[in-house]
Order: structure tokens, then sequence, then C-alpha cells
């Protein structure tokens, strides 16, 4: 198995402000404050985090395979 990607460049769909983050290995990112325009990003529909939603790269627990916080 590889080793997870733990940054993720998420961009703002209100602003379209670019920034890497580091993504947390062992709990969801729910929420994530835009350091452009202040509005806090939430997972869409579907998604189990903001990195899922607005990044670059799927979280950690998705790229090994698992569930991530669904269930």
């Amino acid at each position: 198995m590889r080793a997870a990607i733990l940054t993720s460049t998420l961009t703002c769909p209100t602003c379209g402000h670019v920034q890497a983050f580091e993504m947390p290995t062992d709990a969801c990112q729910f929420f994530l404050e835009c350091p452009g325009c202040s509005v806090v990003l939430r997972p869409k529909a579907g998604d189990c985090c903001v990195f899922c939603s607005y990044g670059d790269v799927l979280c950690p627990p998705i790229q090994q395979g698992d569930s991530c916080c669904k269930g």
C-alpha cells in the first residue's frame, strides 16, 4: 500500500482563493475557514470532508480505501 499524500490544495468555491493545507490523518476536517474571504467551507453532500470536496487530493483515509468518517 502506498503512503498517503498529506497535503491538499483547496480552492474556495466562493472567492477562488487557493491554498495548500496539511490534512489530518486520523480525523475528517468538516469545517475550514477560507483565508481569503472567511467563508466556512463544509463538505458537499456525499463527501466526508472539505478536502474531498474542494481539494486536489482526497483525504488520507479515502486514499487508503477506508470509509473515512462515514459510518
